[in-house]
């Protein structure tokens, strides 16, 4: 990679002010590659008629502008392109082509100007990180950036800017970054590969021409570590020498062991005779070689040689020293556990919480199911927490992971669950720890799972307006209610505020979650929709979710679904007796009605009336003039009345009739499911809606309450306390 070559490219019209930023690299004295969508109104798809190009490096003076024009991008649609720049650009040196080879992760670099790195101009940024050749798919590279940056929360990309960016393996060119991949939090880039369109006749004799060099792609394979000088070795590595020193009787059976290794992590072992030093940097390179060297030695290990393994894998816990798994180990769980997600996605988040009570999961775990997707993300972050305390006699604890699918495995049953547990059993094995530790785990598993699972009687989605994405965006968080009063919080990967109908859209993936578990039965549930003062006037129930299957069925309000009625805990913060004035009115006004009309006055004769009159009245139905009905609203709920509902359409006393179909007077327990059926009612026909009621329900004891919506919660290896 040569800094000199690096290119700013600016795209954009002839005075509007719009312009897209992308990177690009110079590949011959007048061509500049980068990334098709650099060169392209996103909001039309057109291409820029005006493109300029800086192209170098700060650190060796200044830049060199240029204009150019598009030259060539890919008949195929790929996102690619090549910019021809109105004059040369003369540097020493020559671009060399490139294909990763193997299966082993590749170093990678790349320079680029993202988002995140700009301050009152565009700065570079290096990007570096490992290139894990088997992940990705076709035409699609994984870049795992090292330094990263935070995800914005306005929706835009941090790593904007970078598309277009050319990424070196071993010094060759091998990619074009494309795209962010938001799903892992900007750690991690998408990079289209070189050999996706090095076959293009059009693309390679432009690059022939310019160059005067033929196009060919060279193998670039990850290089086997090598030990450095005795001086540059650190002490975590003389230990480690330490430690394996008593595993190998003889130098060649420490070579054999190695060779195998790399063979299986998918480097190229011909003629590779690693010193213990070499064998150690090896290790230390690759997050899965200790682990895997050490599943090939604990097949047949016995005596001192079984104490030393079980010793070098208690220090390399206890010193984050690589993953937990080996590759194989790693590849068998991801399978299972694929199979558990396609026949059951709600088990894994289900268990997660059984299982690890307190630790800090993964967001992942905490959505109501889990995609075959996002096991790998999982597995991995898993393997990443701590294990707690030790095991009898300092023997290895129980991993984090080993309890989760121990619990897995209790859930899913016979078939499946034995895979599980013979997998469990061997991974427990190879890490020496004792059996009657894992089969105290697997004993509360087993109770865990004959215990049957109290229902969730009520579904909680918190809201909070996020001023500062939008008028219309919120934050989000679902909790579902269990009928012994326990509580599990579902949160978000994306901690970005949500439209309303991106929450209707989480509500209904909580609430399906929910019926699929044994024995909830097929009731319609009950959503409460927790907000604040000023949330009492949204009409949530009105927020539809998207429609199915190809828009065979049309989006539908979330209202017409379920029994959704709203709440404000908020107030009972500012006045401590509401609880009790609830709690009261809850006893004894069950049967007891407040329903409005002039001859109730202004808000004071309202006050009146709940503190003496009906001071034990449950419900109150709310008629009159709609400048007025809100702090009414605010009077009723401050006062401790549970249930209050109104017409948020109606312009006075005249409108009171629309809501007599409600029997706003009848049946207490049967309101909400009356308000239910008549939302539905109405989104088959809306033009013969009048009304449009909201339902204030406050549940008779508290409900639960999850921390403030603006935090987000760590998982690296956390435990809460």
């Amino acid at each position: 990679m040569d800094r000199r070559r690096l290119a700013l490219i600016r795209s954009g019209g002839t005075g509007d002010g719009r312009l897209t930023v992308g990177s690009g690299y110079l590949i011959a004295p007048r061509l500049v590659l980068t990334a098709r969508h650099v060169v392209e109104d996103r909001d039309t798809g057109t291409l820029w008629p005006v493109i300029t190009v800086r192209v170098g490096h700060h650190l060796d003076g200044e830049t060199t502008r240029v204009d150019a024009e598009l030259l060539w991008t890919h008949p195929d649609g790929l996102d690619v392109a090549l910019l021809q720049a109105n004059r040369e650009i003369d540097l020493p040196g020559a671009v060399r082509w490139g294909c990763p080879s193997g299966t082993a992760p590749v170093s990678y670099e790349g320079l680029g100007y993202p988002w995140a790195a700009k301050g009152e101009t565009r700065a570079p940024e290096h990007l570096r990180g490992v290139l894990p050749v088997l992940s990705g798919g076709r035409d699609r590279y994984v870049l795992d950036q090292g330094p990263a940056p935070t995800p914005r929360t306005d929706g835009g990309n941090a790593w904007g800017g970078a598309s277009g960016a050319a990424i070196f393996c071993g010094g060759h060119l091998v990619g074009v970054v494309t795209e962010e991949d938001h799903a892992y939090g900007a750690r991690r880039l998408i990079a289209l590969p070189v050999s996706s369109f090095a076959g293009d006749g059009d693309f390679a004799s432009h690059v022939e021409e310019q160059t005067g060099r033929s196009f060919e792609l060279s193998a670039v394979g990850a290089p086997l570590p090598r030990a450095g000088s005795a001086a540059e070795r650190t002490p975590v590595e003389r230990e480690l020498e330490t430690l394996l020193a008593p595993l190998f009787s003889r130098p060649d059976v420490r070579v054999d062991h190695a060779r195998a290794l790399a063979l299986e992590l998918g480097y190229e072992a011909v003629g590779y005779e690693p010193t213990s030093a070499d064998l150690v940097a090896f290790l230390m390179a690759h997050p899965r070689a200790l682990a895997s060297l050490g599943e090939a030695l604990a097949g047949g290990a016995k005596g001192e040689t079984r104490a030393a393994l079980t010793r070098l894998f208690l220090w390399a816990r206890a010193g984050d020293c690589g993953a937990l798994l080996s590759v194989n180990e790693y590849g068998a769980l991801v399978g299972l556990l694929s199979r558990v997600c396609e026949k059951q996605p709600t088990v894994l988040p289900r268990t997660a919480g059984e299982a690890l009570p307190y630790v800090v999961l993964p967001e992942a775990l905490a959505r109501p199911q889990l995609g075959e997707e996002d096991v790998c993300g999982v597995v991995e972050r898993l393997e990443d927490l701590s294990d707690g305390a030790s095991g009898p006699e300092g023997a290895p604890p129980v991993p984090a992971l080993l309890r989760l699918v121990e619990y897995v495995a209790a859930a899913v049953g016979d078939g499946l669950g034995d895979d599980l547990r013979a997998w469990s059993d061997k991974t427990a094995r190879r890490l020496g720890i004792q059996a009657g530790a894992l089969g105290e785990r697997r004993a509360d598993a087993a109770r865990w799972a004959r215990r049957a699972a109290s229902p969730v009687t009520r579904i909680v989605m918190e809201l909070a307006h996020d001023p500062t994405a939008g008028e219309e965006r919120y934050r989000v968080r679902i909790l579902l209610v269990r009928d012994d009063g326990s509580h599990r919080v579902l949160k978000e990967v994306e901690s970005e505020p949500k439209t309303p109908r991106e929450a209707a859209n989480s509500l209904s993936e909580a609430v399906f979650a929910a019926t699929q578990e044994q024995g909830q039965g097929d009731h319609v549930p009950w959503v409460t929709v927790v907000v604040d003062r000023a949330g009492l006037d949204l009409a949530v129930d009105e927020w539809e979710r998207p429609g199915a299957l190809d828009d065979i069925l049309p989006p539908w309000p979330i209202g017409a679904d379920y029994r959704v009625s709203l709440s404000c805990p908020e107030l009972s913060d500012h006045r401590p007796e509401r609880e009790g004035d609830q709690e009261r009115r809850w006893k004894n006004g069950r049967a007891s009605v407040l329903v409005t009309s002039r001859t109730s006055g202004d808000s004071r004769q309202l006050v009146n009336l709940l503190k003496t009159k009906h001071r034990d009245t449950a419900r109150v139905v709310l008629h009159g003039p709609a400048d007025e009905r809100r702090s009414w609203v605010l009077t009723c709920l401050v006062l401790g009345v549970p249930v209050v509902l109104w017409d948020r359409v109606a312009c006075g006393f005249d409108n009171a009739g629309r809501l007599d179909i409600l029997a706003p007077s009848g049946e207490l327990e049967g309101l909400p499911e009356r308000v239910r059926a008549f939302r539905s009612d109405s989104a088959a026909d809306p033009a013969e809606r009048q009304a449009r009621p909201s339902l204030v329900w406050e549940p008779e004891g508290r409900l639960p309450r999850s921390e403030p919506l603006r935090l987000s919660d760590p998982w690296r290896g956390s435990y809460a306390s």
